[in-house]
């Protein structure tokens, strides 16, 4: 399928941003698609943010294109606006309006009549849970709840790109949750989404696709790299963490010399060189009675990738 088909939500092509001598986006190229939720993967600095701001069209690029729906958001701005939901990392929010008021006025300036407006409110304000709140004004309201808010905040106007910068900063558990049921409701609907989290292990629960960014450009990744060294968690039934220690031997006894199993905590930490050598491992420990309560890799693939990708220089 090419990328100039109507498939496709969000493309970028060689995009670069510069401030003064400081590059902070120096070549992204990448597509998001409708119907999955795309994780921008880097670490600070990685351009995450001014790319953002590109794709929702506050920022120009110094070179490069984007397409939103087709739509070049430097030409036509406000063609573009129209399909984009925007969530920076922070609300921003007019700090004497209530929930309720915030929204309805987010409605208003995308043209919504007021009673339309109101109900569209109200109805967000059910989706993320801030019903309870909704005559609250937003200077009270704590991060994560203001979080909750810039998302609805975002989705007044039914875009189909949403563009989600750390949007679970602040949230509690449950309302973590939430936010993936509510995410994939909308993916599933059609949405295109891309989001940006420096918390991998979370980012990974909830997207679909990847683009790796490291010093402002994208890192090609095709998923066919050779195998590479991975650390393993075993925990061992009943033992803690001094326990764990006396098991130690046994277990280095079972596995390859080049196991390299050490201690952390309660769990023991075992090295393999793909998911083959893991599994003979742990077939290994069972026939040697050792009773495995546990063992899953240390880290998720979005870390384990990112991390061999930069030790390669990519």
């Amino acid at each position: 399928m090419s990328p100039s088909e109507e498939s496709v939500g969000v493309e970028v092509r060689g995009l670069a941003r510069s401030f003064g001598s400081v590059d902070a986006v120096r070549d992204v190229t990448f597509d998001a698609r409708p119907g999955r939720i795309t994780g921008l993967v880097g670490p600070n600095g990685a351009g995450k943010t001014t790319l953002f701001l590109m794709l929702a069209s506050l920022l120009a690029p110094d070179r490069g294109e984007i397409r939103i729906a087709g739509i070049d958001p430097v030409a036509d701005p406000s063609a573009a606006r129209a399909l984009i939901g925007w969530m920076p990392d922070a609300l921003g929010a007019w700090e004497s309006l209530t929930a309720r008021e915030t929204l309805i006025v987010a409605g208003r300036l995308y043209d919504a009549k007021k009673q339309e407006a109101a109900a569209r409110a109200d109805e967000l304000l059910a989706d993320v849970g801030l019903s309870g709140l909704s005559s609250s004004p937003a200077r009270v309201l704590s991060r994560g709840q203001k979080q909750l808010l810039g998302l609805a905040r975002a989705l007044v106007h039914r875009p189909s790109v949403l563009l989600l910068d750390e949007p679970a900063s602040g949230l509690d558990p449950a309302a973590r949750i939430d936010l993936r049921v509510l995410l994939r409701r909308l993916a599933d609907d059609g949405a295109t989404i891309i989001v940006s989290s420096h918390v991998l292990s979370e980012l990974e629960e909830m997207i679909d696709d990847a683009v790796f960014i490291s010093a402002g450009s994208t890192i090609a990744h095709d998923g066919t790299d050779e195998p590479r060294s991975r650390d393993w968690r075993l925990k061992i039934a009943g033992a803690d963490e001094f326990g764990s220690a006396r098991w130690r031997d046994a277990v280095a006894g079972v596995l390859p010399s080049d196991a390299d199993v050490r201690v952390e905590r309660r769990n023991l930490i075992a090295s393999f060189p793909d998911d083959v050598s893991a599994a003979r491992g742990l077939r290994a420990l069972v026939e040697a009675d050792i009773l495995v309560a546990e063992f899953a890799p240390a880290s998720g693939d979005l870390e384990h990738t990112f991390l061999g990708l930069k030790e390669d220089g990519r």
